[in-house]
């Protein structure tokens, strides 16, 4: 197997490339960059930085990965990028590395769909198979777990939270985290219910899906506080894996409050 690489694009002699690697035109590689095995640039690709790719990514024209991240409290330290298998990146997708006043790496884990016109910023940790729609923007230190969808021209600040599963509104504004396996929509973002359509599709069984739910009207109850609701919960779902997972989530707060439903919802 065998590396192509167009004769007017740039690949720093350093670089690492692995078999099977396939390299557009006028695309620019750096030095410290590693593309894993079948990985293709399809055109005017941009990386560079200690970017990591693994193998069967495609990255579509105008790609941007590696440069410094847009954080003035960076100082130009050791920084990356690391992605994981099957991920594919659309046009005008920017990917920034992490920072020397924080963390230092930017992951992104497998099979994950960046649509046209998105962003992930400096420090972002990404799970697998998360899909990120057209024009998107993730702001710093945004962490996102695994299935989760995030809709077209949404905004996530920074520091916040979204947990697995979960279901962004397109053009929504999200400020606080978002809970596993909810959905949300609106500006600013309010919580709207659970992502059923989407664990539907993923196989979660019904009486999985009735759990959720029944935990879900007991934590958003207008009874009691949101502190006593959330021990209840844990106590009346002990051995619901799901239930705990939301719990978990909640209790490990740091940086944002936990996005809520609308008030009279």
């Amino acid at each position: 197997m065998s590396i192509d690489i167009h004769p007017s694009s740039f690949v720093d002699p350093k670089a690492e490339l692995a078999d099977g690697v396939s390299i557009g035109p006028l695309c620019v590689v750096g030095a410290d960059v590693k593309l894993g095995k079948n990985t293709k640039l399809i055109a005017q690709v941009n990386l560079d930085g200690q970017t990591s790719i693994g193998p069967d990514c495609t990255l579509y024209p105008f790609v941007s990965m590696g440069h410094p991240p847009q954080d003035f409290k960076h100082k130009g330290g050791n920084v990356s990028i690391e992605i994981g298998m099957r991920c594919v990146f659309r046009e005008n997708v920017n990917i920034h590395p992490g920072t020397d006043t924080g963390e230092p790496v930017t992951r992104i884990g497998h099979d994950c769909y960046f649509m046209v016109g998105t962003h992930l910023a400096h420090e972002g940790q990404m799970g697998n198979h998360v899909i990120v729609s057209n024009g998107a923007q993730i702001g710093g230190n945004v962490t996102i777990g695994d299935h989760a969808i995030l809709g077209g021209l949404c905004a996530i600040h920074q520091h916040t939270r979204i947990g697995e599963h979960a279901f962004i509104g397109g053009m929504a504004t999200v400020t606080t985290d978002v809970i596993p396996y909810g959905s949300v929509r609106g500006n600013p973002a309010h919580l709207a219910g659970l992502n059923v359509v989407g664990l539907k599709r993923r196989g979660f069984s019904r009486e999985k899906i009735r759990d959720l739910r029944s935990a879900y009207r007991q934590l958003f109850a207008p009874e009691g506080t949101f502190a006593e609701r959330l021990d209840d919960a844990a106590t009346i779902y002990s051995d619901h894996e799901l239930v705990a997972e939301i719990v978990d989530f909640i209790r490990t707060q740091k940086n944002r409050s936990i996005c809520m439903p609308k008030l009279g919802s």
